[in-house]
């Protein structure tokens, strides 16, 4: 504590005068004598010392003279820093320490002063507070997509300047959007869904054995031995590869290339764009009942009961790295990431290799039949099994989590992200579990499962979802896909017709949405600008579950 402080203007500029001495009594000799002493002398000592002699020179003063030494503290303490800096020409620091709050210190933030009202709304910090919420977030960042409120964030090159938005319009846009996420989990949990259904039409047998969807086409593999792609749409096909001669069992694709395996035993590389067939690598002497390829390594697996781990330096230069032997029947499944390889198989064990090695690190055992799938992703593994049981294993130490029940026979395709488990069986139903609840061991086993979807009229034989649907195949020869956001009950979307009002904050004009209007949902496309600002995030690409073959 340093009074030499007390004489700098840019200190006390903002404290009102005030005079704590008794006005009544004239100020003594002794006073006059003695204070620029005492003051000298306090001045030399560290600031322990002087804290500990104000604590004793207050105790021995009475309580009113308390009252007026607070009286002229409190203004010390007040500091309008937010303010200061705006008042210096300094918004944009004053917008940076703002922009790191919450929505709800925020929303109370507004409520302080003018002034501070005055550097939220100015600084557009509700529009950067959801920009970095899409940033930051795939719902966010999905939801932004289906409901085409992404053109009004980032910078925008807009020819309209009606579509430039003031503040107040994402002020009152950020709570619609949270409702909307509640909505969106609300309609998970109870089943409330739009559906869409594409008949197959196979031209001899009938199901669809694989598929893989974006928010512009699903691919599917069929069991007439074709390869279809749907525009996502129209629901139309809109091209039909061919050149297999037995059953497409499984198949993954991403931006080049498109890559299935068959019961022909062969693995086929296609063109993604023109569909033109690249290469065909021969190495299974069986059916090729699952693959997946991520960063240039590709790993498939066999009913001839064995793994090969592949090098795919090009489309066409596919080179075999390692066979991985072990299992005792058919390997259905794989799965794996820079760290593990995992591999289920009809002898009812799932195998953990060293991705980088190949070498063998531990089997996972507890189901009491084969196991058809099997998703491993977070240290956590999910396997379904023809013990009509589902198992959520912790990859590193081999434990069995929990065991899910409910379906009535063979779970042929499981899938799961940081929320949920979905689930589809021959018995035809799709069930959707609660994943947090599923990794706690006070749950009840009847909490579990929070829906079952029973539209398909056969067994299903593949599922893929994400924050907003399921899509599935079966052996109906349907796909359908199941549209959780827009739900017909609650066809909702922005509207972006606004209106002016008074703002409850401090009588200030502002912006308030009007409504909503029942509409279709836009179309889950990215926009040029949200993919060029999200363009080092990598494309998540959904993969196949296997074929139930040999269990």
């Amino acid at each position: 504590m340093d009074f030499s402080s007390a004489g700098n203007p840019s200190y006390i500029d903002e404290i009102p005068s005030m005079n704590i001495s008794t006005p009544t009594k004239s100020v003594t000799i002794n006073y006059k004598q003695f204070s620029e002493e005492y003051l000298t002398i306090f001045s030399t000592w560290n600031d322990n010392e002087q804290l500990y002699f104000v604590e004793n020179l207050l105790k021995n003063m009475q309580s009113h003279q308390h009252g007026q030494v607070n009286s002229f503290l409190l203004p010390m303490l007040q500091r309008d820093f937010i303010g200061r800096l705006s008042s210096c020409g300094l918004e944009h620091l004053a917008e940076k320490i703002l922009g790191y709050l919450d929505d709800q210190s925020l929303k109370s933030t507004e409520l302080v002063c003018r002034e501070w009202y005055h550097v939220i709304s100015q600084g557009m910090l509700w529009k950067k507070l959801i920009e970095r919420k899409v940033l930051s977030d795939l719902l966010w960042r999905g939801l932004s997509e289906r409901r085409a409120w992404n053109k009004y964030l980032f910078r925008q090159i807009s020819i309209n300047k009606d579509e430039q938005k003031r503040d107040e319009f994402y002020r009152y846009l950020y709570p619609r959007i949270l409702r909307d996420i509640d909505q969106l989990e609300v309609n998970w949990r109870t089943g409330n869904f739009q559906l869409e259904k594409i008949p197959c039409r196979s031209q001899n047998s009938k199901g669809v054995y694989c598929l893989q969807y974006d928010d512009e086409k699903i691919i599917s593999g069929l069991r007439d031995n074709t390869i279809k792609i749907w525009d996502r749409k129209t629901l139309e096909c809109v091209k039909v590869l061919t050149g297999h001669n037995g059953s497409v069992l499984c198949l993954q694709y991403d931006d080049r290339v498109i890559i299935t395996g068959s019961s022909d035993s062969t693995i086929r590389v296609w063109n993604v764009k023109t569909g033109e067939l690249l290469n065909t690598l021969l190495h299974h002497c069986e059916a090729v009942l699952h693959l997946r390829f991520i960063d240039g390594t590709m790993v498939t697996c066999s009913k001839d009961r064995s793994i090969a781990v592949w090098q795919m330096n090009s489309p066409t230069d596919i080179t075999i790295r390692r066979v991985l032997v072990g299992h005792r029947a058919a390997v259905n499944v794989v799965d794996f990431d820079g760290k593990y390889i995992v591999s289920a198989s009809g002898d009812r064990t799932i195998k953990v290799w060293n991705t980088t090695t190949c070498e063998f690190v531990r089997t996972l055992l507890g189901h009491k039949r084969g196991i058809a799938c099997l998703q491993y992703r977070d240290k956590i593994v999910v396997s379904g099994s023809s013990d009509n049981t589902i198992r959520v294993w912790d990859i590193e130490c081999g434990a069995c989590l929990r065991v899910l029940e409910g379906h009535d026979e063979l779970v042929r395709c499981i899938r799961f992200d940081s929320k949920r488990i979905v689930s589809g069986a021959y018995d035809g139903k799709i069930k959707i579990w609660d994943l947090q609840a599923a990794l706690d061991p006070r749950s009840q086993p009847s909490s579990l499962c929070m829906k079952t979807l029973t539209e398909h009229t056969g067994r299903v034989f593949r599922l893929q979802f994400d924050e907003f649907q399921i899509v599935s195949s079966s052996h109906d020869d349907t796909i359908l896909c199941f549209n959780f956001l827009q739900p017909k009950s609650n066809q909702l979307c922005l509207a972006d017709s606004i209106s002016t009002s008074a703002s409850p904050i401090l009588g200030i004009g502002q912006t308030q949405i009007t409504g909503f209007i029942p509409t279709e949902s836009p179309d889950n496309e990215i926009s040029g600008t949200i993919a060029n600002v999200l363009q080092t995030q990598a494309s998540v690409v959904s993969t196949t579950s296997s074929s139930g073959s040999g269990i």
